[in-house]
């Protein structure tokens, strides 16, 4: 059977390096990536999942905001990543967001984000930097949690924005040690899961390896019209992550 095709939203200014890194590993994990951004066509119907990849901060017009710091935006992307995630949602397909899309996903689903995460977050050690400095803590019971283990888990950091007020349907699935949310999912299909970290970055390790396993398992079973939280919790109960 051929590998499910998994569509990467990325920024047209810097899509052409983070791109491969994402694409690699989803090979690594069964699956085949296709590269979108606001400049290339972009049709759900010819994917299987969906992967919002991290950039620029997002607007919070977006969520019904004003401004409060200065931020990177791109407005073309914002429009295309809503819209993605919205279709993708409506058609039941799997979504994967990293940084900057696991805040689009809780925008698309009606949450909000705070502008200035670390203000709000005063314990909560600021890190940016591409290695795994960050401690969060999974929460049990929650898919994630399944997907990548028990143990606390380091990861990097890059973001200034966090998810604040949850959207429909969504729950916590780590935090980092200040609080700050570092991980949501959905409570059921579609498989919907958003990381705050990058772990395209973290291909090494066989836990962020993981999260990918998840969307192309899930994205498997989206073509085949299976239970997609089904089919996550057997791969991961297959090769249950050290």
């Amino acid at each position: 059977m051929t590998r499910p095709l998994i569509a990467v939203t990325t920024s047209q200014r810097s899509g052409w390096r983070i791109f491969p890194l994402v694409a690699l590993n989803i090979w690594l994990a069964g699956g085949q990536a296709q590269r979108w951004d606001a400049g290339r066509p972009s049709d759900l119907d010819g994917v299987e999942g969906l992967i919002v990849g991290g950039g620029d901060d997002i607007s919070p017009e977006l969520y019904g905001m004003s401004l409060v710091a200065s931020a990177r935006l791109d407005p073309a992307r914002d429009d295309l990543e809503r819209r993605l995630v919205s279709g993708a949602l409506d058609r039941n397909m799997p979504v994967l967001g990293i940084c900057r899309g696991a805040q689009m996903l809780n925008v698309a689903l009606g949450g909000t984000l705070d502008q200035d995460a670390y203000a709000s977050h005063q314990d909560s050690r600021r890190y940016r930097t591409i290695l795994p400095r960050k401690r969060v803590m999974l929460r049990p019971g929650t898919r994630l949690h399944a997907i990548a283990g028990a143990a606390p888990m380091r990861v990097n950091a890059l973001h200034s924005q966090a998810v604040a007020r949850l959207g429909h349907a969504l729950q916590v699935a780590a935090r980092d040690e200040g609080g700050m949310i570092q991980a949501i999912e959905r409570t059921s299909d579609p498989f919907a899961l958003g990381v705050q970290w990058h772990p395209e970055h973290l291909f090494y390790a066989r836990r962020q390896r993981a999260l990918f396993r998840a969307l192309v398992c899930a994205a498997d079973a989206y073509r085949c019209g299976s239970h997609q939280g089904g089919a996550v919790d057997r791969s991961a109960d297959g090769a249950a992550p050290a």
